[in-house]
């Protein structure tokens, strides 16, 4: 499964302060998770052939092989610390899973 995550950050937030601590500590925390197959986050740059902003300025995706592991490996002691910063940096996140249609 894929989860997708859409997020701004919040107004007295700095682009730069969420990419250090992103780097620093989600991403290798979220990639050591056991369940965790790959995770990745990206800076939206902009909307192919227009001016116009994209109305997300980050996008996670999060490569979990088992739900019920990841379900047990977000509710460690690390992972709530590592979501309670996010929810600092982030602006009402959207959390989308998806399923794979070839598989």
């Amino acid at each position: 499964m894929r989860i997708i995550v859409l997020f701004n950050l919040r107004k007295d937030v700095a682009a730069e302060a969420y990419e250090t601590w992103a780097k620093a500590n989600d991403m290798p925390t979220v990639r050591g998770l056991p369940s965790v197959t790959g995770f990745e986050v990206a800076a939206a740059t902009g909307l192919l052939g227009s001016d116009a902003p994209p109305p997300y300025q980050y996008i996670e995706v999060i490569d979990v092989a088992d739900m019920d592991q990841f379900g047990e490996d977000i509710g460690t002691e690390a992972m709530q610390r590592i979501a309670a910063e996010f929810q600092t940096f982030a602006d009402g996140p959207i959390f989308i899973t998806t399923r794979n249609l070839d598989a």
